[in-house]
């Protein structure tokens, strides 16, 4: 059980990421985060989606770095990191449009 916890986590990281990030996207938009400015030349809606992008990037970058590397024999070792992996890639691909090019 705890094998397929492991295997399930990157992409687990990144559902909840995304989740999470358009949650944010939409509760800007309600609330007008994009006329709130943070610093100059960045909003407080565009500062929110930035931070949880950033925040779901890093987790999975913490998880990947946690994760052991395979050694000996196992029910195929690599697949913990490869799981990690692709839930990073997803993280990066998928919500680089909503932080980067968001709009109400």
């Amino acid at each position: 059980m705890r094998w397929l916890a492991l295997v399930l986590a990157g992409p687990g990281i990144w559902a909840g990421g995304f989740a999470g990030v358009y949650a944010l996207h939409g509760t800007g938009c309600a609330v007008g985060w994009p006329d709130t400015a943070l610093a100059v030349g960045i909003d407080a809606h565009t500062g929110a989606l930035w931070a949880g992008w950033l925040a779901t990037l890093g987790a999975g970058g913490l998880l990947l770095r946690a994760l052991p590397r395979p050694e000996g024999p196992g029910w195929p070792p690599h697949l913990p990191r490869t799981g990690a992996w692709i839930g990073l890639a997803a993280t990066a691909f998928t919500l680089s449009p909503v932080a980067l090019a968001s709009s109400c």
